[in-house]
């Protein structure tokens, strides 16, 4: 079973930088703390389609980039293609997920009962 990563944050600058999309998966796997041939077994991936992709040779269907962000935790890939459109990386922001909005709410919620509590005699 494959253990998606905690999102990581991918500097603008490190994005472009990258001058392929090779070299943008490259980034996705060391902001993860992952190593190619790891990711390869892992997410079953052939050992010859993952070095086409990363030398461009070969496109990426968005199942296999979208399973592949989520091991590393990161959409550097993306990032990279949304930047080689045109678009200004520094206006990009992720949406927050069902979960990540549930837990802001209880940490909101906690912080309102501690500082009722302090301001109880």
């Amino acid at each position: 079973m494959i253990q998606v990563q905690l999102p990581v944050e991918v500097p603008a600058e490190e994005i472009r930088r990258k001058r392929t999309l090779g070299a943008a998966i490259d980034l996705c796997l060391e902001l993860g703390g992952k190593e190619a041939k790891t990711a390869q077994l892992d997410l079953k991936v052939d050992k010859g389609q993952f070095s086409r992709w990363s030398s461009g040779e070969e496109g990426i269907k968005w199942p296999k980039l979208e399973a592949l962000q989520q091991y590393c935790g990161n959409a550097a890939p993306v990032l990279w293609m949304f930047h080689q459109s045109g678009f200004d990386l520094e206006c990009v922001r992720r949406r927050e997920t069902e979960i990540e909005r549930e837990n802001r709410l209880l940490r909101e919620e906690n912080a309102a009962l501690r500082r009722a509590l302090r301001s109880m005699p």
